[in-house]
C-alpha cells in the first residue's frame, strides 16, 4: 500500500533525510517543523503514520501524542455511545528522539506511541520500524471490515446435488490461484455463498472478504465505494477515504451484479484487473494493490454485450473461470437438507425452539418450483418459523399458496411456465408496450405514467429490445419522441 506518512522534525538536515528515504520506499511524505503545524495537520485525519520527534517549538512531541491519542480515546467512547459505524483513522505515531532515554520511552508507550527510535539511527532500522506500522495500520483496516461482517449472515454449501457439486468442484479448483472468477446464475441460487468460499479455500482467507453491490449505488458512488477519494475532492470529502478495494488489500473483492456496473466504470475495472493499480477520486498518484476479484451477475451478460450495454474485453477478463450456479428447481434433491439447515439456524438465532418439519411439508417443499431459489426457501421457513406454534411445521404452515400465479398469456394458449426471469421480463415488456400504445406511442407521457425517468425509459427499450415505434398501419407519432 502507498502511504501517506507526516515527518516531525525541526532539523532540516533530519527532515530532508526522513523525507527523502520515505519517497525511496514508495510513499507519500509530508513535512512539518513545530509542533504546531504538526498537530493541525494530525487533526486533519489525513496521515497513515506519524514520525515525529519530541523536542520541537511550540508543542513538544510527548504533548501531541497525548493530544491526539486523548482526542481518539474521546471519540471511539462517543461512536459507542451514539452506535455509529465510522472507523477512527488516528494515525500510528513513531516516536523520533536524540534524547532517548527508558523513562520517556516508557513514558511515549503508555501515551500511545506505536515504537521509539532514538537517534541517531540507520535508514534500515527506519525501514523495518515503518513497515512494521504499517502492517499494523493494515490489519486495523482488516479489523474494521470483519466488524461490519458480525451480523452479517455466513452461510456453508449444503447439499449434494450433481450438477452443483460439478459446479463447486471447478470453484474448488480455482480456488488456490488468484484468477478472476465470475459467478453466473438467478436471484437467490447462493452466488455469494460460493463466493465467501472460494476465498475460505484460497490462500487469502486470512485477509479481508469485501463485497460491493454494483447495482446498489449510482455510478459517482459507486465509483467513490470502489475506489476512494482524496481530502478535497468534492463537496463533502473532508479527508481521505480509503475505498473498498483498498480496504481489502490481500484479499478479495466480491464485486456482485457486476451486470449493472455503469460502462465509465467498466472502463476503470478493467485497468485495475489488468494492472492492479488505480487512482483515488480525486487523486493524482496511482495506488498499487494486491487483491484478487470474484464478480456475479444474474444478467445474460453475452446478450448485454450484444446491446452494447457491457464490455466485451471486461467479460473476458472476469469469465477466466466460469461457474454456474444452478436454480433450486433443478436440484430438488437437496430441498430436505436445505430446509433442515435453515431451521436449525433458526433455532441457533433463537426465532424458535427446536422443531421439525414433517413428510407433507417437505413433500410440499419438494413438489414448488421456487422462482426466488434458495433465498424464497429461506423466506418461507422463516416466516413459518416466526407464525406456526407447534414444534412440527406441518404444510399449511409454509402458505405456499401464496406463491406468485403463471402470467394471463401464458395460462390462456396453455404454453408452459416460464422461468422465473423470463416470466418478468415477459411482463415488464408487455407493460411498457401497453403504456407506449394507450399514449399514442409518445414516450415521455408513458414515462410519466409509468413514473419513470424519461431517459430510463429510453434505456430500457433499448435493454428489452422495444423499437418504441408503432405498429406500420398506426399513423399517431412524435418524430421528435423517438429514442
Amino acid at each position: 500500500m502507498r502511504a501517506k506518512i507526516l515527518i516531525v522534525d525541526d532539523d532540516r538536515d533530519i527532515l530532508l533525510g526522513l523525507e527523502n528515504r520515505i519517497t525511496w520506499m514508495g510513499h507519500e511524505p509530508v513535512t512539518a517543523d513545530n509542533g504546531k503545524d504538526a498537530l493541525r495537520l494530525i487533526e486533519q485525519g489525513e496521515f497513515d503514520l506519524v514520525l515525529l520527534d519530541l523536542e520541537l517549538p511550540f508543542l513538544s512531541g510527548l504533548e501531541i501524542l497525548q493530544r491526539v491519542k486523548g482526542a481518539s480515546l474521546n471519540e471511539r467512547r462517543t461512536e459507542e455511545d451514539t452506535n455509529a459505524t465510522t472507523t477512527y483513522t488516528t494515525p500510528l505515531i513513531i516516536i523520533l528522539t536524540a534524547f532517548g532515554t527508558i523513562e520517556r520511552a516508557v513514558h511515549a508507550m503508555q501515551l500511545g506511541a506505536f515504537d521509539f527510535l532514538t537517534k541517531p539511527f540507520s535508514a534500515d532500522h527506519l525501514s523495518v520500524v515503518v513497515q512494521k506500522a504499517l502492517a499494523t495500520v493494515a490489519l486495523h483496516r482488516q479489523v474494521d471490515v470483519l466488524r461490519k461482517e458480525v451480523d452479517d449472515r455466513y452461510d456453508h454449501l449444503v447439499g449434494t446435488n450433481v450438477k452443483m457439486a460439478a459446479q463447486l468442484t471447478t470453484a474448488k479448483q480455482a480456488a488456490p490461484s488468484d484468477v478472476t472468477v465470475l459467478l453466473l446464475g438467478e436471484t437467490g441460487t447462493g452466488k455469494e455463498v460460493v463466493a465467501r468460499a472460494i476465498h475460505r479455500w484460497s490462500p487469502r482467507r486470512s485477509k479481508p472478504f469485501v463485497a460491493v453491490n454494483c447495482a446498489a449505488l449510482p455510478e459517482h458512488l459507486l465509483e467513490n465505494e470502489l475506489f476512494g477519494h482524496e481530502k478535497g475532492s468534492f463537496t463533502g470529502a473532508v479527508k481521505r477515504e480509503p475505498g473498498k478495494i483498498e480496504v481489502a488489500e490481500g484479499g478479495t473483492v466480491f464485486l456482485d451484479e457486476i451486470g449493472d456496473m455503469p460502462l465509465p466504470l467498466q472502463s476503470r475495472l478493467l485497468r485495475v484487473l489488468q494492472d492492479q493499480t488505480f487512482y483515488r477520486v480525486g487523486g493524482t498518484q496511482p495506488v498499487r494493490t494486491n487483491v484478487r476479484f470474484i464478480a456475479a451477475t444474474n444478467k445474460d451478460i453475452r446478450r448485454a454485450i450484444q446491446q452494447g450495454a457491457f464490455r466485451e474485453d471486461l467479460y473476458y477478463r472476469l469469465a477466466v473461470i466460469t461457474v454456474t450456479l444452478p436454480p433450486l428447481r433443478e436440484r430438488m434433491d437437496d430441498v430436505p437438507a436445505l430446509a433442515q439447515h435453515f431451521v436449525n439456524r433458526a433455532v441457533r438465532m433463537g426465532i424458535h425452539r427446536p422443531c421439525s418439519l414433517s413428510d407433507h411439508a417437505l413433500q410440499a417443499l419438494q413438489q414448488y418450483q421456487w422462482p426466488g431459489n434458495i433465498r424464497e426457501l429461506e423466506n418461507v421457513l422463516t416466516r413459518a418459523l416466526i407464525l406456526c406454534p407447534d414444534d412440527t411445521l406441518e404444510p399449511a404452515c409454509l402458505h405456499l399458496s401464496d406463491s406468485p400465479v403463471p402470467l394471463a398469456a401464458e395460462t390462456e394458449t396453455g404454453s408452459p411456465p416460464r422461468h422465473y426471469h423470463e416470466s418478468m421480463e415477459a411482463y415488464s415488456r408487455k407493460v411498457i408496450e401497453e403504456a407506449l400504445r394507450r399514449n399514442g406511442w409518445n414516450q415521455t407521457r408513458a414515462s410519466e405514467e409509468l413514473g419513470l425517468q424519461r431517459t430510463y425509459l429510453t434505456k430500457l427499450l433499448r435493454q428489452k429490445d422495444i423499437s418504441g415505434r408503432p405498429p406500420k398501419e398506426s399513423s399517431t407519432y412524435s418524430e421528435e419522441d423517438s429514442p
